[in-house]
């Protein structure tokens, strides 16, 4: 049988585990163009909160009673595809459960010489690909700017940082816990960093690092720290968000204070972004991120929950919580 997580009611502020299904289905049948994955990592990000409201989303919501929606690391069992081996490991969008059906199409293969096949969810999968198009095409970083990333001890925004100073950048990052501070400083190459709980005035914090100003924001929190960042922020400077993860469990919403003055006086720039509208140039970037990777230039941490798929809600709303550092996954099975 196919075990899978559906969604059992839409969430009131943060997710609980009641809000989720484990049930059980018989395993799909691959017809002629597809294949028959065995999920080994799942994947749960930030994005899918969005996902499960009653409101509309970017994308289509997950219904009640539907698989909850998400991207795992796969082995193929079965295959009627000429592209795909039984044996190869690929990344395929799934959803909460252990066996899948999908078209070639939908799926990418995965190299598993270039680093542990778990990397590819998170920094040569979507996260890495979000911090990857996020920073340099959206936030259009030049060399030797400086940088300042929120949630910078996450999937995304630790990322973001290692590619800045790759680029000849200072950057500061912002994150949720004295370890977090110390992972994104001393392991990472952060210039420097701060805890955001135990800071009062965020405008006074990011002046402070930031003297002459801040050329790029990549925000994935929102909230009071990005309302900071506006009057901090360099003539030309630029504002890529990513996400919101502050705001995404709040019962109503916050008031926040009107920015957009500063936006005039600093000739600025706000853009939002979704990785996959640069979907045709993820091949070019991963090959990028892959050599930055093998020569010691990116780093990256994850946090793996263990015991199957049942574990993937409770990692889903600890992950929301800030429970985890670099990417969080959820070990579903061992390749065959």
């Amino acid at each position: 049988m196919n075990r899978q997580i559906t969604l059992a009611a839409r969430p009131v502020g943060y997710p609980k585990e009641s809000d989720f299904n484990l049930v059980e289905v018989p395993i799909p049948t691959p017809q002629d163009g597809e294949v028959l994955v065995k999920t080994i990592y799942l994947s749960v990000d930030p994005y899918m909160r969005g996902r499960i409201n009653a409101a509309k989303s970017y994308a289509a919501n997950v219904e009640i009673d539907e698989v909850m929606v998400g991207s795992v690391i796969a082995e193929v069992i079965e295959t009627k595809h000429p592209g795909f081996a039984v044996g190869d490991i690929v990344n395929a969008g799934i959803g909460w459960q252990e066996y899948g059906v999908v078209g070639g199409n939908g799926l990418r293969k995965i190299d598993p010489t270039i680093a542990p096949i778990s990397a590819n969810g998170g920094i040569l999968g979507m996260p890495g690909l979000t911090a990857y198009f996020g920073l340099l095409k959206v936030g259009k970083l030049q060399d030797g700017e400086t940088v300042f990333v929120s949630g910078a001890a996450g999937a995304v925004g630790s990322v973001v940082g290692q590619i800045a100073k790759i680029k000849g950048c200072r950057v500061v990052g912002s994150a949720g816990s004295d370890e977090k501070v110390s992972y994104i400083v001393d392991e990472l190459g952060f210039d420097a960093a701060f805890n955001y709980k135990k800071v009062d005035d965020y405008y006074a914090e990011l002046e402070k690092h930031f003297p002459d100003g801040i050329d790029v924001y990549f925000d994935n929190v929102g909230g009071r720290i990005t309302d900071a960042v506006f009057p901090n922020l360099r003539v030309k400077g630029r504002v890529a968000i990513c996400g919101q993860i502050s705001q995404y469990n709040l019962e109503q919403p916050e008031v926040g204070p009107r920015f957009l003055w500063f936006m005039i006086t600093k000739q600025a720039r706000i853009e939002g972004f979704l990785v996959s509208e640069f979907s045709d140039q993820h091949t070019e970037a991963l090959v990028e991120m892959a050599g930055w990777l093998r020569a010691g230039k990116l780093k990256y941490r994850e946090t793996i929950e263990e015991g199957g798929i049942e574990k993937a809600p409770a990692a889903f709303i600890s992950m929301l919580k800030g429970g985890n550092i670099g990417k969080q996954l959820v070990k579903i099975a061992d390749i065959n």
